[in-house]
């Protein structure tokens, strides 16, 4: 167990707040992780979070299927954005706004660009055949998404300042993070040049500049979780983009001080099996997996509590909590480390 571990929020707060702060000052934020793992919650709270400490945020999610268009948005509903149906950017409060990142969209938006006539782009994105292609095409669905958000991006004030000055983006699965991730070499490998080739050096400079963007890894304290979000932490560096912090949800609390935990072990060990012992093994294994993250995540770790309330209070919640969280620095490379075991 590595010697980076600290038990109250207290002891690291200072680092904690810079943390958020810089999270704060990115232009991009991509949240990924296994489904189940509360990354859509976690989202909404952090674009909560991100406009109660003064900051206009851009709140995104990405359909996966074109079915998805009309189809109720969860992490819409977690903000209270209103159901409608397209890719307009709606307001949901002052300082936070809404939009569903569509393929069909962004390839919308990227003819525009390249065509001479507005009118001409949308006839194109009106041709059956066309149409078929660029849903055939995964690189191309990918492409579309990464094009819309370079367009919001790019939005500016009258006084040329951004529009969405950070954009917080759901990402629907791991796969598709790391297909993001790997869009933009493979395009430049079989179009380096011309109209998708510069946007696609756009998109790079956007995705791969701790500055600008940074990704959040959501995981479970659980052997099974932890062992993929490493996994995907290692694929995701391999693309070279940034990660920003690891994300521990659903943290049971400790009650216990040193001697109080002893004192219930004895107790159990006096009275026999109890469900209690259930209870202890839960919390054994979630510190352990909290100390294997904290010490093998190239990035520092945030731990949000486990809540009994959920949907939109949950949100609140934890957006709450983001105010004063716990963190862990990030582990020293494995040669710099002080007081780890094997």
């Amino acid at each position: 167990m590595t010697g980076f571990l600290h038990d109250t929020w207290e002891d690291t707060l200072g680092g904690a707040t810079a943390l958020l702060d810089a999270l704060w000052e990115r232009r991009a934020l991509l949240v990924s992780g296994k489904g189940g793992v509360g990354k859509t919650t976690l989202t909404a709270a952090l674009a909560r979070a991100a406009v109660a400490a003064g900051r206009r945020v851009l709140l995104a999610e990405v359909e996966v299927g074109s079915d998805e268009q009309d189809s109720p948005s969860t992490l819409g509903a977690l903000v209270g954005a209103p159901r409608v149906s397209g890719p307009a950017v709606r307001e949901v409060s002052p300082g936070l706004s809404f939009v569903r990142l569509s393929p069909v969209e962004g390839q919308r938006l990227f003819l525009q660009d390249v065509l001479p006539l507005r009118v001409m782009a949308e006839a194109a994105m009106r041709t059956r055949a066309l149409r078929r292609f660029l849903e055939a095409a995964p690189a191309l669905r990918e492409m579309g998404v990464l094009f819309q958000m370079l367009h919001l991006v790019r939005r500016t004030r009258p006084d040329g300042s951004p529009q969405y000055p950070l954009c917080i983006l759901d990402l629907p699965a791991t796969g598709h993070a790391l297909a993001i991730a790997s869009l933009p070499d493979a395009l430049l490998s079989v179009m380096p040049g011309g109209p998708i080739g510069r946007s696609v050096r756009e998109g790079l400079s956007l995705l791969r500049d701790p500055r600008l963007t940074g990704a959040l890894l959501v995981t479970l304290p659980e052997p099974l979780p932890v062992s993929e979000t490493l996994e995907l932490a290692t694929a995701i560096q391999r693309h070279r983009i940034p990660i920003a912090a690891g994300v521990l949800n659903r943290m049971p609390d400790n009650p216990f001080s040193p001697d109080g935990r002893a004192a219930v072990e004895r107790l159990l060990g006096e009275h026999g099996p109890h469900l209690g012992q259930r209870a202890l093994g839960r919390l054994d294994r979630a510190r352990e997996a909290q100390a294997r993250l904290a010490g093998n995540l190239p990035a520092p770790l945030l731990t949000l509590p486990e809540l009994s309330v959920t949907g939109p209070e949950l949100v609140a919640r934890l957006a709450t909590h983001l105010a004063r969280p716990t963190v862990h620095p990030a582990s020293p490379p494995r040669s710099e480390r002080t007081g780890a075991s094997s």
